[in-house]
C-alpha cells in the first residue's frame, strides 16, 4: 500500500463531496473497471497461475464493489510463448488458464490434483508465474483426464461430441496443426517442418497416410487437442454466465495480429503477407536498444492481405470476433491504428540484429533495396489520408458487424492520425484518454468533465508503469542532480518530470507544494487521482489492479523479452485481501468512489 503522509508534505483532505463532481452526459453505459490479467490472481487451490475459478472469485468481488467490468489481456492460445499477444490461433483458447479441479475436469480425482499441488509448492508460492512448471503440471493432468474420458458420463461425452460438430470450421484444422507441432517437436515452427508437411494439402495427405498405419493413435491425439479446447470454452462460457448473473461484464482483448507461426497463417496463408511483419516506427525513448531507436519495434506478426479478405467479406475477422463475443461483452481492439495503416518491416525479428547498427543505405543494400515503411501507404498527403480512412472504415465496419451487441474499445495510443478519432466516434468505438498525455497548447490537462463521452479513461495500460510507479519515478527525476548544469540533460529531465507531475496534480486538483519538491506517492494522492479519473465524463474508466493496491509492479516492458514480463502475480488471494483491513480498505474506498461518481 502507499505510504502515509510524512511531516513536511502537503496534505490532501480526502475525495471531494458528490456536489463537486461536474455533471456528466451519460449514455447509460457509464461504468468502472479493473484491468486484471488472467495470469495474475491467486486462489487457494491454483497451480501457480490465475485461472477461471480465480476470476470467478474476482467477478463476485467486482459485483460486491460496484465494478462494472473486469478487463483481461488476450486469452487465445500462445503455445510456449509467454506473451499473450503472440497467439498460435485466433480462436483456440490458452489451456494454461484452465482451473484444474476434480469438479472442473472430468476424469480427475481430488487426490491427483492435491498431489500435483504438492509437487508445485515452490511455483505456487512464487512471486512470479513459472510458465514451464505450470505448463508441465497442467499438461500432465489434462493428458490423464483424456486417457479416462471414455469412462465419462454419457451426457458429458455427448456435450464434447456436440462441441466438435459445432466448432468444426476451425477446430479440425487447429487440431491437425497442434498434432503436427507435437509430431515434429514444439521447438520447430511450421516453416521448418519437413516438406511432406509444410503446406496444408501436404499436411492433410501426411495425416491420411499416418491414419492408414495407426488410425487409433492418430485419432486419440487429435481428440486430445479438441478435448482441451472443449474444456477451455466450457469454463470460460461458465465464467461469462456467472458474470452476467452478477451484473459484471468481461472485457477481452483482440491483438492486431497473430503469430507468424500460427495455425491461421499455416492454413490461410493467402490472407497474409509472409514477407512483411507489423510493428511500430522508431522511438527515441528506447535508449537501451539501438535497434528500437533506429528502426522501431518489429512485432513479427505477418501483415494482412486486406484486399483478399475484403473480397471474401472478411470471414476470418468475423469468425475471430464472433467466437470471442461468446465470452466477452466488451472487446478492446489492440493497435486499432493498424486497421488504417501499419508500420512494416521487410524482415522477420530473427534478423533484427543484422540491421541494428546499419544506416538506411546499408540496410537497403543488405535487403534487396527494401526498408521498413508504412503499409500500404503513409499519411503524408491528403489523398493518402483519405485512402487510409476508407480502408479503415471498411475493415472496422466488418468488426462492428461481427461484434453485434458487444461494446468495442479502441487502443488508439501513439502517433494518431487526425482522421482516426472522429471516425472511431462515428462508429461508436470508444478510444483511450490518458489524462497526463491529453494537454492543451498551454500544457494544461483537459478537465475530466470535457472528456468525450465515447471514450475509455485510464492512467496506464499493461505496457506502462502503474500510477504509483509513474508518480514516484517522476518524483525522483524532479530531484535531479544538484551539481548538474542548468542546461544539462539531467536538468531537462527534471523539468519535464516536474511538468508531468504538475499535469497529474492539476487534473486531480491536488495542491502544488508551496516550497520544495513534489512529495512521493501517498494514499491521499492515490485516491484523489482515482477519484478524478472516475469522475470524468468518459463512458468507461479503469485502473489496473496494481493501482488499486498502490503496487509498482509492471506487467510488460515493450521492446524487451523475458525477465518479469507477463509474469506478475498478486501477492495475496482474494480471501486474504478481504480479511486484511488495509487491503480491504482499498476495495471499500474504490466502491465509495464508484458510488460517488455514479459509475455503480
Amino acid at each position: 500500500m502507499a505510504a502515509s503522509l510524512r511531516a513536511g508534505e502537503f496534505r490532501v483532505y480526502g475525495p471531494p463531496r458528490p456536489a463537486s463532481i461536474p455533471p456528466v452526459q451519460s449514455s447509460g453505459k457509464r461504468s468502472a473497471g479493473i484491468l486484471l490479467p488472467a495470469f495474475s490472481p491467486r486462489r487457494n487451490g491454483d497451480l501457480g497461475i490465475g485461472d477461471t475459478l480465480a476470476l470467478h472469485e474476482w467477478v463476485d468481488w467486482a459485483a460486491d464493489h460496484g465494478v462494472g467490468f473486469l478487463q483481461l489481456l488476450p486469452i487465445n492460445e500462445n503455445g510456449a510463448d509467454e506473451s499473450p499477444y503472440s497467439a498460435i490461433s485466433s480462436v483456440a483458447l490458452e489451456p494454461i488458464y484452465l482451473a484444474i479441479e476434480a469438479s472442473e475436469i472430468p476424469g480427475l480425482t481430488s487426490a491427483e490434483v492435491a498431489t500435483a499441488r504438492l509437487d508445485m509448492t515452490a511455483a505456487i508460492a512464487a512471486r512470479l508465474v513459472d510458465y514451464p512448471a505450470v505448463r508441465r503440471a497442467k499438461r500432465t493432468l489434462l493428458e490423464l483426464a483424456w486417457s479416462r474420458f471414455e469412462d465419462a458420463a454419457p451426457g458429458v461425452r455427448d456435450e464434447f461430441a456436440r462441441f466438435r460438430r459445432e466448432e468444426t470450421t476451425w477446430l479440425d484444422d487447429y487440431c491437425l496443426f497442434r498434432f503436427l507441432m507435437e509430431w515434429h517437436g514444439e521447438t520447430l515452427t511450421w516453416d521448418q517442418w519437413p516438406e511432406c508437411c509444410r503446406t496444408p494439402p501436404r499436411a492433410r495427405a501426411f495425416l491420411a497416410h499416418e491414419r492408414t498405419r495407426d488410425a487409433a493413435s492418430i485419432d486419440y491425439r487429435l481428440g486430445y487437442y479438441a478435448f482441451v479446447q472443449w474444456l477451455c470454452f466450457r469454463q470460460w462460457r461458465a465464467l461469462r454466465n456467472h458474470a452476467e448473473s452478477r451484473g459484471v461484464k468481461l472485457m477481452g482483448d483482440v491483438p492486431i495480429g497473430v503469430s507468424w507461426h500460427s495455425s491461421d497463417v499455416f492454413f490461410e496463408r493467402d490472407s497474409f503477407h509472409l514477407d512483411w511483419c507489423g510493428g511500430s516506427p522508431p522511438e527515441r525513448m528506447f535508449q537501451h536498444d539501438r535497434f528500437l531507436q533506429q528502426w522501431g519495434q518489429n512485432w513479427g506478426i505477418p501483415l494482412y492481405r486486406w484486399n483478399a479478405m475484403q473480397a471474401q467479406g472478411f470471414p476470418w475477422w468475423k469468425q475471430r470476433i464472433r467466437r470471442l463475443t461468446a465470452i466477452f461483452q466488451l472487446l478492446r481492439i489492440d493497435h486499432i491504428l493498424g486497421f488504417y495503416r501499419i508500420y512494416a518491416f521487410p524482415w522477420r525479428p530473427e534478423r533484427n540484429r543484422d540491421f541494428a547498427d546499419l544506416n538506411p543505405d546499408q540496410a537497403a543494400a543488405l535487403n534487396q533495396g527494401r526498408l521498413p515503411r508504412w503499409f500500404m501507404r503513409p499519411d503524408d498527403t491528403a489523398a493518402n489520408k483519405a485512402a487510409n480512412l476508407r480502408d479503415g472504415d471498411s475493415r472496422l465496419r466488418a468488426v462492428v458487424e461481427a461484434a453485434a451487441d458487444a461494446e468495442i474499445i479502441a487502443e488508439d495510443l501513439g502517433c494518431v492520425p487526425d482522421y482516426v478519432r472522429p471516425h472511431l466516434a462515428a462508429l461508436g468505438i470508444a478510444g483511450f484518454t490518458i489524462p497526463h498525455w491529453d494537454c492543451n497548447e498551454h500544457g494544461h490537462p483537459r478537465p475530466g468533465s470535457h472528456f468525450a463521452e465515447c471514450s475509455f479513461a485510464a492512467y496506464s495500460t499493461h505496457d506502462h508503469d502503474p500510477l504509483g510507479a509513474i508518480w514516484n519515478g517522476l518524483h525522483r527525476a524532479t530531484i535531479g542532480h544538484p551539481e548538474s548544469h542548468p542546461h544539462s540533460a539531467e536538468a531537462a529531465t527534471a523539468s519535464a518530470a516536474s511538468h508531468t507531475l504538475g499535469t497529474l496534480a492539476e487534473f486531480a486538483a491536488i495542491p502544488k507544494p508551496t516550497h520544495g519538491h513534489w512529495p512521493p506517492f501517498t494514499d491521499a494522492i492515490q485516491w484523489r487521482l482515482i477519484m478524478a479519473l472516475f469522475a470524468s465524463n468518459s463512458r468507461y474508466a479503469a485502473i489496473m489492479v496494481t493501482e488499486l493496491f498502490a503496487l509498482e509492479n509492471r506487467i510488460n516492458r515493450p521492446g524487451t523479452t523475458g525477465g518479469e514480463n507477463w509474469r506478475f502475480r498478486l501477492p495475496w488471494t482474494l480471501s486474504e485481501i478481504r480479511t486484511n483491513p488495509a487491503l480491504n480498505s482499498a476495495s471499500t474506498k474504490l466502491a465509495s468512489i464508484i458510488g460517488i461518481t455514479r459509475r455503480a
